[in-house]
């Protein structure tokens, strides 16, 4: 079986297993804490045995030095060691020297753990604790004994190349600060110093790729997402005339807490109301009729997940909302189909937005689109597919090509006149998870929202 196959049938086994509402749940949805964390650890493995070699080829690094203090860690930091850490702890030096295809990339750890055995260790000897306590060298500036062990390190893998993350552009690749840096440079060997380079591509993509056995564990998230939505917009949370929108907010917080889950931003509810500015309300109260809008995510196993989804509150006598609702529904559902077919690998973010767009303008669709990488981060490493304030490009990080093994969110939203609300325009603003597979196939993580959350 291809490892395309076998990751679909797993998503499908997962589906299929998966309880149908998360208020049934008794156990994590996710597994235990512990669980969690064994599935994070083999990730990890992966990705540096895997996919870490793969990249410093490409980008034709022989050698990648990765300073961290606590509390100033580098962003490609957590996407390097373990579940189980949680800081740098004083300093640590990751130190990544490729000895070819053959012997294969040695990881170092200066002064810090090896992670669950994927790194060695490498620590000051005079530093270790004796019978007389540890030795201590008043004179020196903190952390210099780390600086001190780089230098035979570099020496022994004479490499072409030393990379750094120094980035104009790229946040995820721009994590050395100066002071680092100053030390850095002050360490290495003279000879060496003329070959440092700034490769951004190397954090960015090595942050940006998805293994395929993480697809499972993320389906598995998704479902959670939307049954958490489905639940929020129902009469199980919202009672028209009562309800605020900030009472579903908090409901959701308080569940995922429940869960044993975490997220990444304060979600938000909104409100659409027939005749009316809701511009300016803060925290109205839902009333029957309204449409609601929800931006939503969830973080588990190191992973972020980012939903936007349209609930109605039916009006006495209704059993669905209006077909004019649904018909902008529809249209924000092919502005997704659009996008998704122009999403093709080895395309520039900006080069996607531009052809959508066109194909956009040329169907009669008001809309813009924002959509953005997932994973490691909720607007997560690689292209970005237009921002809402920047329609024609985004310079710098919308010139970034689209790879495979990548996800996104699809976000975006289509704006359309409304019979049933004498013509005012309603905003219909979705997100939903997207995968491009390794062989360049794009496809929806779950399933997007095609149908309204109803409140009765």
């Amino acid at each position: 079986m291809t490892a395309r196959r076998l990751t679909i049938a797993l998503a499908a086994l997962t589906i299929a297993a998966a309880p149908a509402s998360t208020e049934a749940q008794s156990e994590p949805p996710l597994g235990t804490l512990r669980e969690q964390a064994q599935t994070r650890q083999e990730w990890l493995r992966l990705r540096l045995e895997r996919v870490l070699p793969r990249l410093m080829r490409q980008e034709g690094v022989s050698m990648w030095i990765v300073p961290v203090r606590e509390y100033n860690e580098d962003p490609v930091f957590w996407s390097l060691v373990s579940p189980t850490t949680m800081a740098a702890r004083r300093r640590t030096i990751y130190v990544f020297c490729d000895h070819g295809a053959e012997r294969g990339v040695d990881r170092i750890a200066i002064g810090g753990s090896p992670q669950g055995g994927l790194y060695r260790v490498v620590r000051d000897p005079q530093a270790a604790m004796g019978t007389a306590g540890p030795t201590v060298r008043p004179a020196e500036p903190y952390g210099a004994d780390q600086w001190r062990l780089l230098p035979p390190l570099v020496d022994a893998c004479d490499p072409a190349t030393i990379a750094v993350n120094i980035s104009h552009t790229h946040a995820f690749s721009d994590g050395l600060t100066a002071g680092e840096w100053e030390q850095l440079r002050e360490a290495l060997p003279p000879r060496y110093r003329e070959r440092v380079v700034r490769r951004e591509m190397l954090a960015l993509r090595y942050i940006e790729e998805r293994l395929p056995e993480m697809m499972p564990s993320y389906v598995r998230m998704q479902q959670v997402a939307h049954d958490i939505i489905r639940t929020a917009f129902s009469s199980q949370v919202v009672k028209p005339g009562e309800t605020r929108t900030q009472d579903v907010v908090w409901w959701m917080r308080q569940r995922l807490s429940e869960l044993g889950l975490g997220t990444w931003f304060q979600p938000s509810v909104t409100v659409q109301r027939a005749g009316v500015e809701m511009g300016d309300s803060a925290d109205p109260v839902i009333r029957r009729g309204d449409v609601l809008h929800t931006d939503f995510g969830l973080t588990a196993l190191g992973l972020n997940t980012d939903t936007q989804h349209m609930g109605y509150v039916l009006r006495e006598g209704e059993t669905d909302a209006p077909a004019g609702l649904y018909a902008a529904l529809r249209r924000a559902n092919r502005l997704q189909d659009l996008l998704l077919e122009e999403m093709r690998p080895g395309a520039t973010g900006n080069a996607v937005l531009r052809a959508t767009r066109e194909r956009m303008r040329r169907e009669g669709i008001d809309g813009t689109v924002y959509t953005h990488p997932v994973g490691d981060h909720g607007h997560g490493a690689g292209p970005l597919i237009g921002l809402w304030d920047r329609q024609e490009g985004v310079e710098g990080r919308g010139e970034v090509t689209l790879v495979p093994n990548s996800w996104f969110s699809i976000e975006l939203q289509a704006t359309t006149p409304v019979a049933e609300w004498g013509g005012q325009p309603v905003r219909m603003a979705l997100e939903e998870e997207a995968w491009i597979d390794a062989d360049g196939t794009r496809r929806w993580v779950l399933a997007r929202q095609e149908r309204f959350h109803l409140v009765r």
